[in-house]
């Protein structure tokens, strides 16, 4: 996977069906156990709700869903279902029911607690992470001016850091696919006067000019 979708934020948005008040409430979340805990907060918080419907994913890997006592797959499943059609993850959601007296039927619920959880998505605002790799390039100060517009000019490769030491350490994140390119491209543009360390791939998105990372 080189790249999924998240949420930047929290967040509780609030939807009604038939008088039936549904609640999804949406965080990011990097682990099984962040998920679980922030669905017995939600849970507690409406204790007195119809239904809490949890659904939660990890890194692609860990994809879980409840229906809460609705009837089988009204609920979390359509939800799940369509985190995994966007390639969305690392993400737990919530959607809490007060029945409206009102009843849906399958296919309203299923509209219903997707429509919910669109509209939290929305209020969250969706991200893309992008796998890269942390490298250090090194290199003397004569060459700085020829990598920082070499640098500059490639719009998907991000200068995280600069120091001037005894010579010049720039650190950079490169998409994980554009790697062997962009180091045999540094060797030649140098003549091989360059030091390039491959140091660890991460999980990058950048938000206007602020760059997030999550491992």
């Amino acid at each position: 996977m080189n790249h999924y979708i998240s949420v930047l934020n929290n967040s509780k948005t609030e939807y009604i069906v038939e008088k039936s008040k549904f609640i999804a409430h949406i965080k990011p979340v990097f682990t099984e156990e962040e998920a679980i805990e922030f669905i017995n907060d939600v849970k507690k918080e409406h204790r007195k709700a119809n239904h809490n419907v949890p659904v939660y994913s990890i890194k692609d890997k860990i994809q879980k869903y409840s229906d809460d006592g609705e009837p089988s797959k009204t609920a979390g499943f359509p939800v799940l279902e369509m985190l995994k059609n966007e390639n969305i993850t690392n993400i737990v959601i919530v959607i809490t029911r007060y029945f409206g007296g009102i009843k849906l039927g399958k296919g309203g619920l299923i509209r219903a607690y997707t429509k919910s959880a669109k509209l939290g998505l929305e209020n969250s605002k969706l991200i893309k992470y992008v796998k890269v790799m942390r490298t250090v390039l090194t290199y003397e100060y004569t060459l700085h001016g020829k990598i920082e517009n070499f640098i500059l000019k490639e719009s998907d490769v991000h200068e995280a850091n600069t120091e001037f030491l005894e010579n010049v350490k720039k650190e950079i994140y490169v998409p994980i696919e554009k790697v062997d390119s962009l180091e045999k491209a540094l060797v030649e543009l140098t003549n091989n006067a360059i030091r390039i360390e491959q140091i660890d791939t991460e999980f990058v998105v950048v938000d206007g000019d602020k760059l997030i990372v999550q491992t």
